[in-house]
């Protein structure tokens, strides 16, 4: 190409820029080959029984403590997934922490990248709970888990099952996690979340399936998620004499001080948020850890001596909880006169912070959605989002989430997941396995 000749008339420069980034486009962005397109069509052929097989993993009721329907489910999935050539087993839990156990899946093989793809069986739907059905809409499908994230769950093995159909399955690496206890963990986390963790060190990249929220966002970055309880207490006598060197403060006012001081050297920091969910102060307090509930008993002319405040805290970095914690400790030991508190803390979800490693599967999902014509992807702000079960494996591989489903009113009756969207989810999670095990 004739550069100066180019830029000697106007149109023709313009012309000539033109084709050199239409040059560049087809450098840097590859439209589905002739084996995509295949993998593309054998999904929508199979959309309707992808579909067909979410309701009738939606229709069994696996709420958390429903042990037997968590796994009833994971016996619909492991069937499904033994079709497609995976070795399946079933991680047991020890009897004494209730919970159903977890079903894993792999697919051996030695090609491109190794993968851990990240689900869940349990709903927070359990026996009692009226919302109990699968309901087409239309465009819609209604139902227990539906989004969070049966919907997910099936977006996955679809996606597995259309690249087993293709005979581009055989030499990929591929770890599948469906934990049974996502929505009420099992304690303690070194046995509820060994398996997974055992999995992601074997793993270079992991994708989880939980609920995508467009096409053009992806969650690169969780928060974690830590519990705190503060227990504080104050001197019990005649109110006449609050504030005095003999009878201090009391405990209602030295909670309302440490609260305080939480919001004042806490809220602004970027990322961060912390609740105060329950509170319970007078002069005895009856508080329930296992149920959340409790009674307090106080007198408006008694100096109040108890107080209980159980709240979370969630962080996008190990180092941001410490200093969080850290700084709470240090609020709380500077005591109001004639009182005591102390402040204990505990893990549930570790965090996900927003690595180069993470921003880099990313490009690879936002090639693909380009390629399909849905666009360019960008990174979820983590404070929209809650914790996730890929947080646990955040320190072993590079991962993203919400590739699961598309809906809206998770956690509640009104539970639903978008239909006209669920075949091209599992066209672009195809295509994202696909490349990476290239």
């Amino acid at each position: 190409m004739n550069i100066k000749f180019c830029f000697g008339k106007h149109l023709i420069a313009v012309l000539c820029i033109f084709m050199l980034n239409s040059l560049l486009q087809n450098v840097y962005s590859q439209k589905p080959n002739k084996q995509e397109k295949k993998i593309l069509a054998i999904v929508e052929k199979n959309n309707n029984d992808a579909i067909a097989f979410l309701e009738k993993v939606v229709n069994i009721n696996s709420g958390t403590m429903n042990l037997d329907g968590v796994r009833v489910v994971g016996v619909e999935f492991d069937k499904a997934f033994s079709e497609l050539g995976f070795k399946t087993s079933w991680v047991d839990m020890p009897e004494e922490m209730n919970r159903a156990g977890h079903l894993f899946a792999e697919h051996k093989g030695t090609q491109g990248k190794r993968l851990l793809l990240i689900g869940h069986l349990d709903t927070v739907f359990e026996k009692d709970s009226p919302f109990q059905s699968y309901v087409d809409q239309d465009t819609i499908a209604i139902g227990p888990g539906a989004e969070d994230m049966k919907g997910g769950n099936v977006i996955m093995l679809y996606a597995l099952k259309a690249l087993f159909e293709a005979g581009v399955l055989d030499e990929s690496q591929i770890i599948v996690a469906l934990h049974g206890d996502e929505e009420e963990t099992g304690k303690p986390l070194s046995v509820s979340r060994k398996a997974i963790i055992d999995a992601a060190k074997r793993s270079d990249i992991a994708l989880g399936y939980e609920g995508a929220t467009a096409f053009d966002e992806i969650t690169i970055s969780r928060r974690g998620s830590s519990g705190w309880k503060l227990e504080v207490s104050g001197k019990r006598a005649h109110s006449s004499g609050i504030f005095g060197n003999e009878n201090g403060a009391g405990a209602i006012f030295e909670t309302a001080r440490i609260l305080h001081g939480f919001y004042d050297q806490l809220s602004e920091v970027e990322y961060l948020t912390f609740n105060p969910g329950v509170i319970l102060g007078g002069t005895f307090v009856d508080y329930d850890d296992t149920n959340f509930k409790g009674e307090a008993y106080g007198k408006s002319n008694v100096i109040p001596q108890t107080v209980i405040v159980t709240g979370g805290l969630r962080f996008i970095s190990e180092e941001q909880k410490e200093m969080a914690r850290n700084t709470m400790r240090t609020i709380v030991a500077d005591h109001l006169p004639v009182t005591d508190a102390t402040i204990t803390f505990w893990d549930s979800y570790p965090a996900m912070p927003p690595t180069d490693g993470n921003k880099m599967v990313m490009e690879v999902l936002s090639e693909v959605s380009t390629d399909m014509d849905r666009g360019k992807v960008v990174a979820y702000d983590p404070l929209k989002r809650g914790a996730a079960d890929i947080s646990f494996v955040a320190d072993y591989t590079d991962g993203i989430d919400g590739l699961g489903a598309m809906g809206k009113n998770g956690h509640t009756p009104e539970e639903w997941m978008d239909l006209r969207s669920f075949e091209e989810l599992t066209k672009r999670s195809a295509l994202l396995i696909y490349r990476l095990t290239r």
